[in-house]
């Protein structure tokens, strides 16, 4: 098991400010797949700026604002997360980290949070993830499983995370 992080995330609300640094993370999140292709590299930033807008684009238009939050260690911006909490679920829309920061324990005590924020509301977690996101893994030891009835098809898998049952059957521990 991952030693915690000696630092604690701080989540704050995204502003336009931080579009440049938004960019940079999201084509973090894409530079395996674009090498893969090979494409030159005005190219590669073209296509990944159209991508990153059209990920804003439908992302804003789908989930309220006040769910977007930077990722900060130590007042430097290193990833960012997007969740959505309602009476029936908390819904991460989105999390990522910079390259230098996966693999350390944040991922984990950010899901954490959100872990121990969906057992207090007695609500599940759930997200989306593709089949081949290294992410998959860190869901998985935290007890993620696939939602019934997904498309196998699909390069997304739905995940979800219930809360255990303790011996009072309250549904929290």
């Amino acid at each position: 098991m991952t030693t915690p992080p000696p630092f604690a995330p701080r989540l704050r609300p995204v502003t336009p400010e931080d579009d440049a640094f938004l960019f940079t993370l999201y084509a973090s999140t894409r530079d395996q797949e674009l090498a893969a292709w090979g494409l030159p590299p005005a190219q590669a930033e073209l296509f990944l700026r159209m991508q990153y807008q059209a990920q804003a684009r439908h992302y804003a238009a789908k989930y309220p604002s006040q769910g977007h939050a930077l990722i900060e260690v130590e007042g430097v911006p290193v990833g960012r997360q997007w969740r959505v909490h309602t009476p029936e679920e908390v819904l991460l829309v989105d999390m990522a980290l910079l390259p230098s920061h996966r693999g350390r324990g944040l991922g984990t005590q950010l899901l954490n949070g959100i872990q121990a924020e969906a057992a207090r509301a007695r609500v599940p977690v759930r997200l989306h993830v593709t089949r081949d996101n290294p992410a998959l893994r860190l869901y998985t030891r935290h007890g993620f499983t696939p939602v019934p009835g997904g498309d196998a098809t699909s390069p997304y898998l739905e995940l979800e995370w219930r809360a255990p049952e303790d011996d009072s059957g309250t549904g929290v521990r």
